[in-house]
């Protein structure tokens, strides 16, 4: 990946962060500005969120499992990303 590239990729996970918590916009752009880890999290949201509203493009025989899948991986990193919030709430 190119330095281009990888700003897109934290353009579109700090978007998704932003779409997910908008009531801690302030908190999650100080957090993404100091933290490549929060960052990497809230890039592989959005990954989830575009896998997620493609998912009617799979084959029909696996599209209700993956949809789950997505949604179940969504949910998994809005609670990481939620925790890291709390966790840094003493921070910003």
């Amino acid at each position: 990946m190119n330095a281009q590239s990888g700003g897109r990729d934290e353009e579109h996970g700090l978007a998704a962060a932003l779409r997910r918590f908008p009531t801690r916009s302030l908190q999650i752009k100080e957090l993404s500005i100091r933290d490549e880890s929060f960052r990497g999290m809230c890039e592989d949201f959005a990954a989830a969120e575009h896998a997620l509203a493609n998912a009617d493009q799979l084959p029909s025989g696996v599209r209700e499992e993956r949809r789950a899948e997505f949604r179940g991986l969504l949910e998994s990193l809005a609670v990481e990303i939620e925790q890291a919030l709390g966790a840094a709430k003493g921070f910003t």
